[in-house]
């Protein structure tokens, strides 16, 4: 089966900085771009990033942009969101997705595939 499994998450002061990875494994399977989004209770899942596995600029969201950064490492089947300059409002579950749009779409009906989530929080 496929497998994506989110780590790196936990409690980090405002200001601070974090790195999420995204591993993939188990069968072979479909997947032109990665993508991170993130739910915080109460709240609509969110969009944050996505890559193409073949090469490019990320796409990311407004609301982090200047501040996260995703890439890729395509021999670990791994991605990873780079997370400075941390806001409590970015506390929230993060999943990592798979899609078969190359697009790096921002809704998360286009993925197919989802981790789990790792927990963010921010403290002031």
């Amino acid at each position: 089966q496929v497998q994506l499994v989110e780590s790196g998450g936990g409690l980090v002061q405002a200001g601070g900085s974090l790195r999420l990875s995204c591993a993939a494994s188990g069968r072979t399977f479909i997947s032109y771009a990665m993508g991170w989004f993130r739910q915080a209770p109460g709240k609509e899942r969110e969009f944050v990033a996505a890559i193409r596995w073949s090469g490019g600029n990320p796409n990311m969201a407004d609301s982090v942009k200047g501040r996260f950064t995703m890439s890729r490492d395509n021999a670990k089947n791994t991605v990873y969101l780079r997370m400075n300059s941390l806001k409590p409002e970015d506390t929230a579950v993060y999943y990592c997705a798979s899609s078969t749009m190359a697009t790096m779409p921002s809704v998360p009906t286009l993925y197919n595939y989802w981790g789990q989530g790792t927990q963010v929080t921010v403290s002031s």
